[in-house]
């Protein structure tokens, strides 16, 4: 193993926080772009009953991945030796990289030697996609990993290039797979694999220079105390997924039908683009900062941190969810075609669903910050027990919107208890101008909807332009002729918009 250490991984970066904003905010969107340019070609390619062994079985990697990391990527966030020298780095490598790593891949064996085992006794066998799915797993592992030290160290440039190279890589070879092999599942988790092989090749190399492994640095108590810091979060973190995901597989439990699960799984996939634009990137920047205002200062420094957020994301958030809401259908149609339709209305709800809930979760950040973990899981666990028992209900009742009415309802729940549960030193709402001029503002929204309800405009693009159009701009126009502190904020303003990224993140 390589003997160097991992000092040459722990010099951060010199860019301040609003280049790594910028970054983080690229990188997102590009890899959004990816998913428009691959989705509307998949649908197509793909029939609901593919599509939907796709979701499937993405969601089991998540919840495999979740598992298998046993928190080390908490861990390595909490106790990375920012200051340290070289072998307090390589000690870091060691228990909280290494022995980790170790420790997930023999987890994956024993599962993988069970899962042999129980197909030959029961004559059981597994699906192509369920094999890459089980051989994938380590590799999306050792990935994650090594992210979580690239962004710890602030090397945001190269979790942007990394990120948006392998997403884009995917996206060829799966076409490539599904366009020239075989219009399939099995051929589209063909080329994903073979992605994510060849990213984990340079994140191999990456760690062989950087990242030091000593027999003599190995200790016993450090790995205990990571143990003992990172299950309880993934625990949470397995119950996120879980949240996320128990829709598809309660579909296919109560139904049978993979064709409802492709319905839902077209619709949700789309709504989590924009989770990773509304909410990733978000929390990718004001998370550290929060954490280091925190240590250094106190509440209020983090609660003036969120005041300065919540105006911008407030107004952006609503404005996404409307459009959402009343445009969501049409932009299915748009991207997939009329045959997708009956997905249209899973995306607007949740697409809108994951708009807003930023500003919630803005709102109650603080638990992490109190190292009250336990509430943390406790309070996921009952999102996760409401989802499951709602789903039991609405499903059989409402079919495939029925999933979605469940993971608004608890989702919803979940934003609510945090924001009640924060310390009031903590907890931190939109100024009353912010959600005066919010109102104004959905209602000349609302009225534009209106209007193109009225001009029968042909569904699909038509009306997804002109009807964003007739949303949009009101809503646009209304917020910068009662807010002055937004039109302060506008790039043509500031000498650049990084810098006024930067102001309003850092203060």
């Amino acid at each position: 193993m390589n003997n160097g250490s991992a000092g040459s991984a722990g010099s951060a970066g010199s860019a301040g926080i609003g280049t790594h904003y910028l970054r983080y905010s690229t990188a997102n969107v590009l890899v959004i772009l990816a998913g428009l340019v691959s989705f509307p070609v998949l649908t197509r390619l793909l029939d609901n009953t593919q599509f939907g062994i796709l979701g499937y079985y993405d969601t089991w990697v998540l919840m495999a991945v979740a598992v298998a990391k046993l928190g080390a990527q908490h861990s390595i966030q909490r106790f990375y030796p920012h200051n340290g020298d070289g072998a307090s780095q390589r000690a870091f490598s060691t228990n909280l990289f290494y022995l980790p790593l170790a420790g997930s891949l023999l987890l994956w064996v024993i599962v993988g030697l069970g899962v042999i085992a129980y197909g030959k006794a029961t004559g059981i066998g597994h699906s192509p996609v369920f094999w890459m799915a089980l051989v994938m797993t380590p590799m999306l592992v050792y990935g994650s990993l090594v992210e979580t030290i690239l962004r710890v160290t602030e090397r945001s440039r190269m979790v942007m290039l990394t990120r948006v190279g392998w997403r884009w890589l995917q996206l060829l070879l799966m076409l490539v797979a599904v366009l020239a092999l075989q219009q399939s599942a099995t051929a589209a988790y063909g080329g994903k694999l073979l992605a994510v092989a060849i990213g984990c090749v340079f994140y191999i190399a990456w760690a062989h220079r950087n990242l030091g492994f000593s027999r003599d640095a190995v200790d016993t108590a450090s790995v205990k105390q990571s143990m003992g810091y990172g299950l309880p979060l993934v625990a949470t973190e397995i119950l996120a997924v879980a949240l996320v995901s128990i829709d598809r597989l309660m579909l296919k439990g109560l139904s049978g039908d993979f064709a409802l699960v492709g319905i839902y799984s077209v619709g949700a996939s789309l709504a989590m683009q924009v989770h990773m634009f509304m909410n990733l990137t978000v929390f990718e920047s004001f998370a550290p900062v929060a954490n280091r205002l925190y240590v250094t200062q106190d509440a209020s420094a983090v609660r003036a941190l969120k005041l300065r957020m919540l105006m911008p994301m407030t107004y952006a958030a609503v404005a996404v969810a409307l459009l959402l809401w009343c445009l969501g259908t049409d932009t299915i149609i748009a991207l997939s075609g009329h045959g997708k339709t009956a997905s249209g209305p899973v995306f607007a709800w949740m697409g809108a669903m994951n708009a807003l809930l930023p500003v919630a979760l803005v709102c109650g950040y603080g638990l992490v910050l109190e190292r009250r973990t336990k509430v943390v899981l406790v309070m996921m666990c009952g999102s996760v027990l409401l989802n499951t028992a709602l789903n039991f209900v609405m499903i059989p009742a409402y079919g495939v919107m029925g999933a979605v009415y469940a993971t608004l309802a608890s989702s919803i729940a979940a934003a609510i208890t945090h924001c009640l549960l924060v310390s009031p030193a903590l907890r931190q709402f939109p100024d009353r101008r912010t959600l005066t001029t919010t109102g104004a503002a959905l209602a000349a929204g609302l009225a534009g909807a209106w209007l193109a309800s009225y001009l029968q405009l042909r569904p699909g693009w038509e009306r997804l332009m002109l009807g964003g159009l007739l949303i949009g701009v009101p809503y646009l126009l209304t917020v910068l002729v009662l807010d002055s502190r937004l039109r302060a904020m506008l790039p043509l303003k500031r000498k650049a918009a990084a810098a006024g990224v930067g102001e309003t993140l850092a203060g």
